[in-house]
């Protein structure tokens, strides 16, 4: 007897999960979420999980109740007999902690696959990871997969008759270079050094933008005074227009109002985290025919190396 599948959602990406069930033609898994007075919470499936593959759609971004809400839901389908726990996390929180770049700090994003792992996770599917090597901190699959396979058709439907990529800054680089690659056209970098965490103290431009219809890309935009700073170098330069596009809006503190003093013409984003609020600067593509087909694809056991190509 085959296999079934069972789709659920965690309260913080519920939206984003009715939308795959939607392309994968399945209905959302029930879950009950019992609250307690002192703020605790109990999640419990109200579907039977027995033997099945279990998928568990859950961001991590903060409130860190949201990663909790993922390990208990893990531990809940493990104890209850599930064949494989499959956590799909669009958007990996506390990825930019990957390393100790200063004594005595904890290294947060081995914390967390330490704390799925324990849970009793059997493979992990996300999306852009901020760093690649995250993945070796995990003993079971990591299916990274790349937002470019939503926003390259879009970029091209543009069809930017000066088109140049960027990076806005050098951790960048790489994708900007891929980007480059698939359109065929030149990248330029912009180097900057932080005087502490989300400021930055310094930015320079290492290119020529004279003319050109600039698209910066990049994995997360925090509180967007990277993108505002870089957006202006590249105007002071001598770009036609210049357009963002990012895979992670986690948009935090006075980002929304930095947008709507920012100087590029368009910010895309995915939906891997809900907006707070609507902005006409930002556009938002949908992940969910993408995570629907690797939902698919892994239940079937089918391959999905295509998945992983940036130019899929």
């Amino acid at each position: 007897m085959a296999t079934r599948v069972n789709i659920f959602a965690g309260r913080a990406s519920r939206y984003l999960a009715e939308e795959i069930c939607n392309t994968y033609n399945k209905k959302l898994g029930n879950i009950d979420v019992a609250e307690f007075s002192d703020g605790e919470f109990q999640p419990s499936f109200e579907d039977n999980i027995r033997g099945n593959d279990v998928f568990i759609i859950q961001s991590t971004f903060p409130p860190a109740e949201n990663i909790l809400e993922l390990l208990m839901l893990i531990d809940a389908a493990k104890r209850s007999s599930a064949r494989q726990i499959i956590a799909v996390i669009p958007y990996f929180g506390y990825a930019r902690q990957d390393r100790k770049d200063k004594p005595r700090v904890s290294i947060a994003s081995k914390l967390i696959a330490n704390l799925l792992s324990a849970a009793g996770v059997t493979r992990i599917i996300t999306l852009d990871l901020h760093a690649d090597q995250i993945q070796g901190f995990f003993d079971v699959p990591v299916d990274n997969l790349y937002a470019s396979s939503i926003f390259i058709p879009y970029l091209k439907k543009l069809n930017l008759p000066n088109l140049t990529m960027a990076s806005p800054d050098s951790g960048g680089t790489r994708r900007a270079v891929a980007y480059a690659k698939i359109m065929h056209t030149d990248m330029v970098i912009c180097y900057k050094q932080r005087a502490k965490p989300n400021e930055v103290a310094k930015i320079a431009l290492l290119g020529d933008v004279e003319g050109r219809d600039v698209v910066l890309v990049d994995d997360i935009i925090d509180t967007a005074g990277t993108i505002q700073k870089a957006t202006r170098l590249m105007r002071e330069n001598g770009a036609a227009s210049v357009r963002v596009f990012i895979t992670h809006p986690v948009l935090s503190g006075n980002a929304y109002e930095k947008i709507e003093h920012s100087e590029f013409d368009e910010l895309v984003v995915s939906n891997t985290i809900p907006l707070k609020k609507d902005n006409d600067k930002i556009t938002v593509l949908s992940t969910a025919g993408l995570l629907a087909d690797v939902i698919r694809r892994v239940h079937k056991h089918k391959s999905i190396s295509s998945l992983y190509k940036f130019d899929n």
